[in-house]
């Protein structure tokens, strides 16, 4: 959602590539002990004691990951953040510092970057994040933001995709589909100003799934909880392309099949609702929507009493043998063969060849 017709627009030239990179940080103050040396010198100077580093990095371009004409800079900001930071939490792990490097175009003057800038700085102060270095540069087709992620976790609580077991039970946080109809909803809209640009959408009703999908959060209070709880799970990963997508990839690496039963798939009733609005099977958004950014993860059939009754985390299926196949098992009792339908950016660009 960005606005050319805003009054106060500074060119990025005036500024030119330091003085932004400058300007743009000014009020990040490192707060984390780890951070030895943040944004100001060569690089960035961590210090993570007897901690294993967590590294991961995310790229978001515009027209593939998002859309200017619904998404605001701000919440993009905050999301870029996001995206990477469930990473890190999906290694059981605690996202510490993060680098910022974007390309934009000279479309957007400073003041629009300062939006941009403002959603990275909300995120990193209620994640207690360290923004510590990135970069920047001319674009000549619209804004890429590159986040790089670090975490920390000590070696032996780093969980990882290969460590399911035959019988663990398979567990997901929160609940999934929301962030995939907001974008139905937001694309739904658009198309209704370009047909109408003096139409005003009412968009109460759909606060929910909007949200999920422009200002999500990552699932930051998993690990500690899981701490608390006396678990530790066999395997973990974030859902970021579905959780069909997901379960595939926990059972490919850890060399299990799985069942995953339809009827224990959390859905919140606003899914439920805004599915049948647009005549969609709610099980299918669930499965290959993404975005969700909830953690998807396995642990032991003893540990089962342990997170029993806990609201947030749903048991959804269990892992099984190899060579038994990864099935989804449906609300008839009918078992057929979980296929990877998730979001594939390559998509598009393979449809335009």
């Amino acid at each position: 959602m960005f606005d050319n017709s805003q009054e106060t627009k500074t060119n990025l030239s005036e500024l030119g590539e330091f003085g932004l990179i400058d300007h743009l940080t000014k009020n990040f103050a490192p707060k984390l002990e780890s951070t030895k040396k943040a944004i100001g010198d060569d690089a960035a100077v961590l210090d993570f004691e007897d901690m294993q580093c967590i590294v991961t990095t995310d790229l978001l371009v515009e027209g593939v990951h998002f859309d200017l004409s619904y998404m605001p800079l701000k919440h993009l900001g905050y999301k870029a953040v996001m995206v990477n930071a469930s990473d890190i939490y999906a290694m059981n792990g605690k996202a510490t510092q993060i680098t910022v490097s974007i390309a934009v175009s000279n479309r957007f003057p400073v003041e629009a970057l300062e939006e941009l800038y403002a959603g990275i700085q909300l995120a990193s102060q209620i994640y207690n994040i360290d923004v510590v270095g990135g970069d920047t540069t001319s674009s000549t087709s619209g804004l890429v933001i590159s986040i790089t992620a670090l975490g920390q976790a000590k070696a032996e609580n780093i969980t990882y995709r290969n460590g399911a077991k035959p019988n663990d039970l398979l567990v997901v946080s929160g609940d999934l589909g929301a962030a995939y109809m907001g974008l139905q909803i937001l694309e739904r809209e658009k198309q209704v100003f370009k047909a109408n640009p003096n139409a005003q959408p009412d968009l109460d009703q759909y606060t929910y799934l909007i949200e999920r999908q422009l200002k999500p959060e990552a699932r930051k209070d998993i690990p500690p909880l899981l701490k608390e709880l006396d678990v530790k799970p066999t395997s973990m990963i974030d859902i970021s392309d579905g959780l069909s997508s997901e379960v595939i990839h926990l059972c490919k690496n850890s060399k299990t099949g799985v069942n995953l039963f339809e009827e224990k798939i959390p859905l919140n009733p606003a899914v439920i609702s805004v599915c049948e609005e647009f005549d969609i099977d709610s099980t299918t958004i669930a499965l290959s929507g993404g975005e969700d950014y909830e953690l998807l993860f396995t642990i032991s059939q003893d540990d089962h009493d342990k997170i029993k009754g806990n609201p947030n985390m749903t048991v959804i299926g269990h892992m099984t043998e190899e060579n038994e196949g990864m099935h989804l098992i449906t609300r008839a009792n009918t078992k057929i063969p979980l296929i990877a339908r998730g979001w594939n950016s390559m998509e598009k660009e393979e449809e335009e060849d």
